[in-house]
């Protein structure tokens, strides 16, 4: 072994166990128990264990505060619908625009009212269409009317 790094020191204090070389001992004793890191774990897991369902008592009291008007909405949910608003759409998926005026439709749902609290939607009627599309099929989309936009069919 010619090479100086195999005769430094270091190395042989690093691979030589301490009795077997004359040089001082450059392992360091163990920290003193004042200067030792102390970790500690604390529990920081919590478990609640709340209902989460609802009795039928509380679900008919959601129904008991909506108005008569909105009731009757909810009531008309599942009715055809035509459209007599000149309006347009531009979200049904290859076609650029589509005209709903005169188009016939399912009103799918009444949106104005959410888990039995009243919300500002602006156009409360969620209503369902279908259109013809070359080569494609019908294609299926839906959009948001108010109650002045659309008359009731009946069958």
């Amino acid at each position: 072994m010619s090479s100086p790094i195999a005769m430094s020191p270091a190395f042989s204090t690093a691979v030589l166990p301490p009795s077997s070389h004359g040089s001082p001992s450059f392992i360091l004793p163990p920290l003193t128990s004042q200067s030792r890191i102390k970790r500690t774990r604390a529990s920081t897991t919590t478990v609640r264990c709340d209902v989460a369902t609802k009795s039928a008592d509380s679900v008919n009291a959601e129904e008991a505060d909506l108005t008569e008007e909105e009731l009757q909405a909810k009531a008309k949910v599942g009715s055809l619908i035509r459209v007599t608003a000149p309006l347009k759409v531009y979200h049904v998926n290859r076609i650029p625009e589509v005209d709903l005026e005169g188009m016939e439709g399912k009103l799918k749902d009444y949106v104005a009212v959410w888990k039995g609290k009243r919300i500002s939607a602006n156009l409360p009627y969620k209503v369902e269409f279908f259109k013809e599309v070359e080569g494609r099929g019908p294609v299926k989309f839906v959009a948001h009317l108010k109650e002045d936009e659309f008359e009731f069919i009946d069958t």
